[in-house]
């Protein structure tokens, strides 16, 4: 495993920080209701990128764009936290 995979890796099955008292149920609820918000927010950008990743790759000889794919990777794991979210 490469360290961009181990650190990937670490990212996304990484340790969780738990609170030290129950949550407030209400708060609870707004906090998912803005996650469910964002989560709609991140499939519209990723679909915009994936776009934009093929256009780029059709006149760029078939090579895609790193820091775009980075971006990708980025808000795929952070989509992988938020739906994690318990």
């Amino acid at each position: 495993m490469g360290e961009n995979e181990a650190n990937i890796e670490g990212r996304l099955h990484g340790e969780q920080i738990e609170p030290e008292q129950p949550d407030n149920m209400f708060l609870r609820l707004v906090y998912m209701l803005l996650i469910a918000i964002m989560m709609s927010l991140a499939q519209t950008v990723l679909g915009a990128a994936t776009v934009i990743q093929f256009v780029v790759m059709l006149v760029n000889n078939k090579q895609p764009n790193e820091r775009l794919a980075d971006f990708g990777t980025d808000l795929g794991i952070w989509v992988a936290k938020a739906a994690r979210f318990h």
